[in-house]
């Protein structure tokens, strides 16, 4: 057996909290380009055409490595499609294109023996390789479940055979939605039951002397593939395993939405140096994953340059960081921090205060015949003024913030409320009665001004960094106060400066990709902490961004990061070989009379593959059946088979409003 001595993690599921510091895994060798070790974080992504049309696979293929991919995967359900991906291969060799191949492998194990031999690497689901998933709960005694992994290593071995024979790389790629019945008896649907279903496997292959292993924990809940990921490396560590991860939120849905919680998963996991490399899975065509991809991993590479140039600067740590336990605050003023959801600060203080329509991009429509503001599920709760002052009346309900000094002179200052430095606050001549935000940040808690601070029932923190680790200060603020004994709200606040991201992303990106940084870095820096249960509310501070961005971006976040649900969230594979309906189109056209249905999660799948299981955490599904078929499920009961695309969508509209779940929408 090959030597595999594994240093205990200081940091629990990663190297360190407080330093940005990759996990080193062992390298394994997948065609000509290797994953893990000291390498780069690899691109990858996956075809959607049918596995049987060699050139248009090719063709697609070739686009998806001109956008970044490293390596490509292919469906293939069958024999006959793990059969042809000898030709799709041979082709792109004839175009000059020497990529490695991926065969994505569900429920046939003689389809991965196939493509085993003929292409760089395997990728089998344990959940359903070589179990059948009924839904069953099943009371397995010691003895019957060492029976069932007995059958599943020898359903399994002779694949992992064939893959040392030909040098082929293989991914154990669990996914959430599809743990076997087996698992699910015994561990649940949860981190636990995903990682255990990944070791067996896992196992196998060591018994077997076989090394040449990628592992994934997939689920398109961000929350429910962190903690899987962060089990998993322990796990590893424990049995002296150090595998690279292939990391990924699957199902994710399409534009901004899908970004986000993209993000909120992956960027979580890299900021603390794990991840070998990445596929982000979006409702939209395949070129259009790498080069999100690759602007959440650059943020790494170029993060490790600049803290070896930049003056050495440590984190301030008052206690051990312990991010997986959440920082319960008291409640101020009956509207934030406790149980109460996150709050969002918008900045509005260099627009036209003198209109308010202006008031619309964060949420409240003005009525200029009524003279009155309407509310969405989506208004947020404070602007920042600053020192501005407007000259209309704000509602009734939206919270104004303005610099102490300003704050001061208000004659009325009802629903307003200061903030302070720290140095205004311990010499303010006045404060609000009900609540008063104060700058601060982890290194100020050493400080001598910090340390005579006295707190009341009334004071919220926020708290900035100019770190360039900054979500590992801002997480180590939260440890420090929990040693202090202090229990204030605390508003993340990140700023994003215009000289640094203005525009899409550039030379981070494909030209063509017309998103911003901010998107995927905030998600990534907010999203850390708030899966954790870090955090009372959120600020976004970024010039260079409309407001209606920030105030949709922040929404994005909180609802991907499960904290604070204010719309309809559509859990939509990215499309591949099986697919059965134009998924991009049918998601949209779903969208178009759901996305009304706040905290309703809706399910948009290709094919029965990604059917009931890959939607796990939706309330309602609709799966690609057949041809112009479509099976409608209530969570993970099929309510009616073989509908009709053209009647689909009136037929799962009618089962929700029968549960009494439906609302009509409000156009006001």
């Amino acid at each position: 057996m090959e030597s595999k001595d594994i240093t205990t993690l200081a940091g629990g599921y990663c190297n360190t909290k407080v330093d940005y510091s990759r996990f080193v895994t062992r390298e394994v060798k997948i065609g000509d380009i290797p994953m893990g070790g000291s390498n780069p974080i690899r691109i990858q992504s996956m075809t959607t055409v049918d596995t049987m049309d060699t050139i248009g696979s090719v063709e697609q293929t070739i686009r998806m490595v001109d956008a970044g991919c490293e390596y490509v995967r292919i469906t293939a359900p069958s024999i006959k499609e793990a059969e042809n991906l000898a030709n799709i291969k041979k082709e792109l060799v004839a175009r000059g294109y020497h990529v490695p191949l991926v065969a994505d492998i569900h429920f046939t194990p003689n389809a991965a023996e196939v493509a085993a031999r003929l292409i760089e690497k395997v990728r089998v689901n344990p959940g359903n390789y070589a179990d059948k998933k009924k839904f069953d709960q099943i009371d397995y005694t010691d003895a019957a479940y060492q029976a069932e992994l007995d059958r599943i290593y020898k359903k399994f071995a002779p694949l992992v055979k064939i893959c040392k024979e030909y040098g082929t790389a293989m991914r154990i790629g669990t996914n959430h939605g599809s743990l076997s019945d087996r698992i699910m008896s015994r561990y649940g649907d949860t981190p636990e039951g995903m990682v255990e279903s990944a070791l067996e496997f896992m196992r196998i292959c060591e018994d077997l002397n076989y090394y040449n292993l990628v592992v994934s924990m997939k689920s398109s809940n961000p929350q429910v593939m962190v903690q899987a990921y962060r089990l998993l490396v322990e796990k590893m560590v424990a049995e002296n395993m150090n595998y690279p991860l292939h990391l990924g939120v699957t199902e994710a849905g399409d534009g901004e939405d899908g970004r986000i919680k993209s993000a909120v998963g992956i960027g979580t996991l890299l900021e603390d140096g794990l991840g070998d490399t990445v596929r982000v899975s979006l409702t939209e065509e395949p070129e259009k994953e790498a080069p999100v991809a690759i602007a959440l991993v650059n943020r790494y590479s170029k993060r490790a340059a600049q803290l070896e140039t930049a003056p050495k600067r440590e984190i301030i740590q008052l206690a051990p960081t312990k991010p997986t336990e959440a920082y319960v605050s008291k409640e101020v003023n009956a509207f934030i921090g406790g149980s109460l959801v996150p709050r969002i600060i918008v900045d509005i203080s260099q627009k036209n205060l003198k209109d308010p329509f202006i008031l619309s991009d964060v949420g409240y429509k003005y009525d200029a015949v009524l003279d009155k503001y309407h509310m969405g599920d989506q208004s947020v709760d404070f602007v920042y003024l600053g020192d501005s002052l407007p000259s209309f009346t704000m509602p009734g309900n939206l919270k104004q913030l303005y610099n102490y000094d300003t704050w001061l002179k208000l004659e009325n200052k009802t629903n307003i409320h200061p903030i302070y430095t720290l140095a205004q606050y311990q010499t303010a001549e006045m404060k609000d009665s009900s609540m008063n935000l104060l700058y601060v940040s982890n290194e100020l808690l050493t400080s001598d001004a910090f340390a005579t601070l006295q707190l009341d029932k009334t004071v919220v923190f926020l708290l900035e960094t100019d770190h360039i680790h900054g979500m590992a200060d801002q997480r180590q603020f939260f440890a420090n106060l929990q040693e202090i004994g202090i229990d204030c709200p605390v508003i993340l606040k990140r700023t994003y400066p215009a000289s640094e991201f203005s525009g899409p992303i550039g030379d981070d990106m494909h030209p063509e990709e017309p998103i911003s940084k901010i998107q995927l870095y905030s998600a990534t820096d907010f999203g850390a902490l708030l899966v954790d249960g870090l955090g009372s509310g959120i600020w976004l501070d970024s010039a260079a961004t409309p407001t209606d961005k920030i105030a949709s971006i922040s929404f994005g976040i909180l609802q991907a990061t499960r904290s604070r649900i204010s719309k309809t969230e559509y859990i939509s594979c990215p499309s591949c070989g099986r697919t059965l309906f134009d998924l991009q189109e049918t998601t949209q056209m779903i969208r178009s009379r759901t996305n009304h249905l706040k905290g309703l999660k809706i399910g948009i799948m290709g094919c029965i593959v990604n059917g009931p299981g890959e939607m796990a955490d939706a309330d309602y599904g609709y799966v690609g059946a057949g041809p112009d078929k479509i099976t409608l499920y209530r969570g993970k009961e099929v309510v009616k088979r073989n509908v009709t695309s053209a009647k689909a969508l009136d037929e799962l509209i009618e089962i929700i409003k029968s549960d009494g779940m439906w609302v009509e929408e409000n156009n006001a």
